[in-house]
């Protein structure tokens, strides 16, 4: 699907407001792509990040997806504006065991106020071992900035 911003300076806008998000510094996150309609966001694996069993906490995985899906919604988004989550489902198809977790949400459906989007969180073992661990659709708004 391909998809053209509206915004020229999405890319530094969203490193910018990445970079502001405490959570993402305190668990590890890395914005590790940034394109029209497309981020990714990857989780090294970390043993305080874990449930009982050792896999990575559910909440985690859901933390990074909706950042991702956010983030590839504000892709799309104009100047001078902010973007929430409003709703979001996920599924975990598997435990979240790996050595690295990606998330890649990519814009479904762009639109003025909602934008939906969905995400892929894989865990990667090795070189090539890549398993996908959860799925999320998420519904995102686009809140406008009085103008300065």
């Amino acid at each position: 699907m391909r998809h053209e911003p509206t915004n020229p300076s999405f890319v530094e806008e969203i490193e910018r407001s990445f970079a502001k998000q405490t959570v993402m510094s305190l668990i590890g996150g890395e914005l590790t792509r940034v394109e029209p309609g497309i981020v990714e966001i990857t989780l090294p694996y970390r043993s305080d990040l874990t449930q009982q069993d050792g896999y990575i906490h559910a909440g985690i995985i859901t933390t990074i997806a909706d950042s991702a899906c956010g983030y590839a919604a504000y892709t799309l988004m104009p100047p001078n504006s902010d973007v929430l989550a409003v709703e979001f489902k996920v599924n975990l198809m598997r435990p979240a065991k790996g050595e690295t977790f990606v998330a890649r949400a990519e814009v479904m459906k762009s639109g003025r106020t909602l934008t939906v989007v969905r995400a892929d969180v894989h865990a990667l073992t090795g070189s090539d071992q890549r398993e996908l661990v959860a799925m999320m659709q998420g519904t995102m708004m686009c809140l406008q900035r009085p103008s300065p």
